[in-house]
């Protein structure tokens, strides 16, 4: 291919603040058509079909069988699964010509549970995965950041169906490496998983992958000890409290104006572990009121809270209407309306302040294990922190950090199979429901976070297994006769020996083309001048800068085809065996 004949323009200026979006927009990869939706250029285009091509390969090694899903589907098959209700507005609702309610696919379980459906009606169907690559669509409320958070997008789906959970387990393993190998083969290979939350999927087990990024919008919890990671929804807090000597009474102090915790305990000049907070949410159903009590440094997980009351959750607005004292709320002497849970960061937790539920007033002394009635139960609903106790080898160790997430992987359950009535005969002719795994790989934020992780200032340092280009041919002073001989020659050469070649053989300055060379990102450069060729050498170097040196004009195809395969062995000497 050459650069003169590529549609799309590379420019200097910078454009947004999240580099792969930045990059890729000054690339000519993509063009923004409206808020999270986007059209995609051929170098962009070219990254996807490969990352595809590993995807269907690495889902094929584990018994997979491509499918396609429709786009739109019935509103009656999401109802029948419960989710057209439980699904808020990320899930795009429209009516066809004949007043019917219909659905565009965010996810498909349910078009897999209906394809799967009287078609596997014995046990000697099973086990079996199907998978799709297909355009889904989520009406995301905060799209950023490029093909990072989209409302349309491109996505490898997969469901296994199993007969028993231990059938499952054994694939789950299976799926498990097989994405390990994807990260390592699109030269990512320190993408991390994670124990996490499986929200609106369900299931119990799941594990997202992660790249860290410090763009990345989820908290990855990390313990370098042991190896413990797990994603912030996920992790459970573990809080030490040392108990002081002395238990002091309860007592009743004037705080004035002081609400907040950091106002309160400069008021009474404590710590903020040495107070009892109180966060007031409303449930989204009815808007009933559940307060929560926590250690004053400890942050409510709202995913926690979420799982713990299956009910979707906002802030409170108004919690005069709970009976509540706005600021000044407290354990002790309580009288509401309101749901009242206690996190377990407070237990062994001793002369506390807290809210005396009036105004301008809290409390001292305050011990849950004497004031709280005997047999309060305590619960995990706050976040884990940075420097806290890990929950697998109860070592102060853990670390907090960002990361993107790149794919994601669930036990399913019945969950799915169950709702929708699917069953098979098992050997005892006996109807029973299968169990479901979903495995799911969002193709353009994968792009997107490569990007992220693999460039310099002036552009992405694209691996060679899915760079759109394996080699860049840049033929400086091309009116030079001798230069544009030996150019074509070599990208003849290497388009025979099957190298993925872009020839830039414009008319431009030498910076000039360096500069959109930069941003194309192939990982191998040759330069062809009449300097190089005054020497009868042509100059080889790495878009990383790892490498930089002279190759022989007359053996010069064999050399750039030597590099590529170097580079090729050099990524898959780090993904791991198939399982």
């Amino acid at each position: 291919m050459k650069v003169r004949n590529i549609l799309g323009e590379r420019f200097k200026e910078r454009a947004f603040d999240i580099e792969s979006q930045n990059l890729m927009t000054r690339g000519g990869y993509m063009k923004q058509v409206g808020n999270g939706i986007y059209s995609l250029f051929m170098p962009a285009k070219r990254i996807q079909n490969k990352i595809e091509a590993i995807l269907r390969e690495e889902m094929d090694a584990i018994d997979g069988q491509e499918v396609l899903f429709p786009v739109v589907m019935p509103a009656t098959l999401w109802q029948s699964s419960g989710r057209f209700d439980s699904i808020g507005k990320e899930l795009l609702r429209f009516k066809d010509r004949s007043g019917a309610d219909m659905v565009l696919g965010m996810t498909h379980e349910e078009a897999a549970v209906q394809m799967a459906m009287n078609v596997a009606g014995t046990y000697q169907k099973y086990p079996f995965m199907i998978y799709q690559i297909q355009t889904k669509f989520r009406d995301e409320p905060r799209a950023r950041g490029g093909l990072i958070r989209v409302r349309e997008f491109t996505m490898k789906d997969g469901y296994s169906f199993h007969t028993s959970q231990e059938d499952l387990d054994r694939y789950y393993e299976r799926a498990f490496r097989a994405y390990e190998r994807i990260y390592a083969r699109a030269g990512v290979p320190e993408v991390i998983a994670v124990k996490s939350d499986s929200g609106m999927m369900g299931g119990k087990v799941s594990h997202e992958f992660m790249l860290l990024a410090d763009i990345g919008e989820d908290s990855i919890v990390i313990c370098p000890e042991c190896g413990m990671r797990a994603n912030m929804e996920a992790c459970e807090a573990i809080t030490e409290n040392v108990p002081d000597d002395e238990l002091l009474p309860l007592t009743e102090v004037y705080t004035g104006e002081a609400k907040t915790i950091e106002e309160v305990a400069g008021f009474l000049k404590t710590a903020a572990d040495k107070t009892c907070k109180a966060i007031v949410y409303q449930r989204n159903e009815d808007d009933s009121y559940v307060l929560i009590f926590c250690r004053g440094d400890r942050e409510i997980n709202e995913t926690k809270l979420t799982n713990y009351l299956k009910a979707k959750i906002h802030p409170a607005v108004d919690i005069e209407n709970a009976n509540l004292a706005a600021g000044n709320i407290g354990p002790v002497g309580l009288e509401t309306n309101a749901t009242v849970l206690f996190d377990r960061s407070l237990v062994g937790a001793t002369n506390l302040v807290c809210g005396a539920n009036k105004a301008e007033y809290h409390m001292t002394g305050f011990n849950p294990s004497r004031d709280l009635p005997e047999g309060t139960k305590f619960i995990d609903l706050t976040k884990a922190v940075e420097g806290g106790i890990c929950p697998v080898c109860g070592k102060h160790s853990l670390s907090v950090k960002n990361g993107i997430e790149v794919g994601n992987i669930f036990q399913l359950g019945r969950r799915y199979t169950e709702a929708m009535g699917m069953t098979y005969d098992d050997e005892n002719g006996a109807r029973i429901n299968p169990i479901m795994g979903c495995y799911g790989i969002g193709v353009g934020r994968l792009i997107a976070s490569v990007c992220e992780a693999r460039h310099d200032d002036y552009g992405p340092i694209w691996p060679i297994t899915i760079a759109p280009w394996q080699v860049e041919i840049c033929a400086l002073r091309v009116n030079d006769e001798a230069v544009k001989a030996a150019a074509d020659k070599l990208y003849s050469e290497l388009e025979k020996a099957g190298i993925e070649v872009l020839y830039d053989d414009r008319p431009v300055s030498a910076g000039f083309m360096f500069s959109d060379a930069d941003l194309f990102g192939a990982p191998i450069r040759v330069v062809i001048s009449p300097k190089t060729i005054s020497r009868g050498c042509f100059e080889l170097s790495a878009r990383d800068k790892s490498f930089g040196y002279d190759i022989e004009i007359d053996s010069a195809a064999e050399a750039v085809c030597s590099k590529v395969r170097e580079l090729i062995e050099a990524v898959n000497a780090k993904v791991p065996e198939r399982l």
